[in-house]
């Protein structure tokens, strides 16, 4: 892809810039790239979905895999296959490729790093509704074991949540925990009104680049008539 032909020739540096004029991320290996030794994924569940045929049933796999560097990142993926491997391999990949930055703010006097949700945040997935809280230093994260493994994977050390709905459907509580997650930038605060200088788009400022190195064999078309 094209974005990919820029992060190789190190066009674009870090992986907010892609975030800052929203490119779709197409391929796991620019994630890599840019956080590949910081990356860690983790295996939610694997359970087994069954399909009737006319033979019997025909059992495949569901993975759920969430990945994250434990400093505002954070992915989850979702894939079936016939085996378990290839269901996280594929898993694995997805999440790479729904990595998301995740806004972090405080809870009180704004004194250190950030260390908590910006505000309070809902996501919903299904009947599952997972609502995130700012909790002040030290608290740690007062949840249940899906959205603890995926904060702390975000990066978010203190946060209280509360949920509602069917959350032992781990598939839907884990996805509403991460849309939460994605409300975060979602959310317009006071501190983002600033006027951001509008930049050109990687695509635009290299298009030079992206034109040059693009030059396809022309096909050749045999007529028979």
């Amino acid at each position: 892809t094209k974005l990919g032909r820029l992060v190789k020739e190190r066009k674009i540096t870090s992986i907010e810039h892609v975030y800052f004029h929203s490119l779709p991320i197409k391929e796991a290996e620019i994630v890599d790239f840019f956080l590949g030794p910081t990356l860690k994924d983790e295996v939610l569940k694997i359970m087994p979905v069954q399909k009737q045929t006319s033979a019997g049933q025909r059992t495949r796999f569901k993975a759920f895999v969430a990945i994250g560097d434990n400093n505002g990142h954070l992915g989850l993926g979702v894939k079936c296959s016939k085996e378990v491997a290839t269901a996280i391999r594929g898993a694995i990949i997805l999440a790479k490729l729904s990595v998301i930055p995740v806004r972090r703010g405080y809870w009180g006097n704004k004194i250190g790093q950030p260390h908590t949700v910006p505000c309070k945040v809902t996501g919903k997935c299904g009947s599952s509704r997972v609502r995130l809280i700012p909790a002040p230093r030290g608290t740690s994260i007062v949840s249940a074991p899906v959205p603890k493994k995926l904060l702390l994977m975000a990066g978010i050390e203190d946060c209280y949540t509360s949920a509602r709905g069917q959350t032992a459907t781990l598939g839907n509580f884990a996805k509403a925990t991460f849309m939460a997650i994605v409300n975060t930038y979602k959310f317009l605060t006071p501190d983002l009104w600033a006027e951001a200088a509008l930049s050109k788009s990687p695509y635009q400022e290299f298009t030079d680049f992206l034109s040059k190195n693009n030059k396809r064999a022309a096909a050749v078309v045999t007529d028979d008539q």
